[in-house]
């Protein structure tokens, strides 16, 4: 009996995988297919690559492989985005020096025993910590201007890239359809053998 049943699984099993070989995605040129062949490719030469890789941003790669314009879009994003580090960095630097200059005086000044003269320096360390805020206050807001700008523009990007690839991950679901009439017949099987195993003894 136990050698009857095994051979109702092996028979099942095998059909199962024939079945399963049989059913392939048709061949459909579209950029989700195609990303996920890239995907593919990325998994067998890198195995560090992680599926939690963005399917939007690959499909994406794909849209503008073929198209100048979003090419020259994607340049000029990704060189504003490096240009704005560069367009500000002389800048945060002097500043966030002088803040860090300002801060480590206030500690050290801590330090003094003489409190008349620990009064006195404290009042000069603030006088000319709030002279430079004063003169530095429109190139703090420019910055944080074009801080702002950046992080915006990064957003739109973001959302223009999820617009762009919708209507593809919407191709592709319509040129691999679901249909039912498998999954049934594969519940049938499984309820065949359930069957046969509820009568063995």
């Amino acid at each position: 009996m136990k050698k009857i049943l095994f051979a109702s699984i092996l028979a099942f099993s095998v059909i199962s995988c024939k079945e399963n070989k049989s059913r392939q995605a048709p061949i459909v040129e579209n950029a989700v297919d195609n990303a996920e062949s890239s995907v593919s490719g990325s998994i067998k030469k890198n195995a560090t690559y992680s599926r939690g890789g963005n399917l939007v941003h690959e499909i994406y790669e794909e849209l503008i492989k073929n198209d100048k314009s979003l090419q020259e879009l994607d340049n000029r994003i990704e060189n504003i985005q490096k240009e704005t580090e560069t367009a500000i960095s002389e800048y945060d630097d002097i500043i966030g020096k002088s803040e860090i200059y300002y801060n480590d005086a206030t500690t050290l000044s801590s330090s003094v025993t003489d409190s008349i003269i620990k009064k006195q320096i404290e009042e000069e360390i603030k006088a000319s910590s709030k002279k430079y805020d004063v003169k530095t206050q429109a190139i703090r807001d420019l910055i944080g201007k074009i801080k702002a700008n950046k992080a915006v523009l990064y957003d739109q990007y973001i959302v223009f890239k999820i617009r762009k690839t919708l209507p593809e991950i919407e191709k592709y679901q319509n040129a691999h359809p679901l249909k039912t009439d498998s999954l049934n017949q594969f519940i049938n099987k499984q309820n065949q053998l359930l069957g046969e195993l509820k009568k063995l003894k």
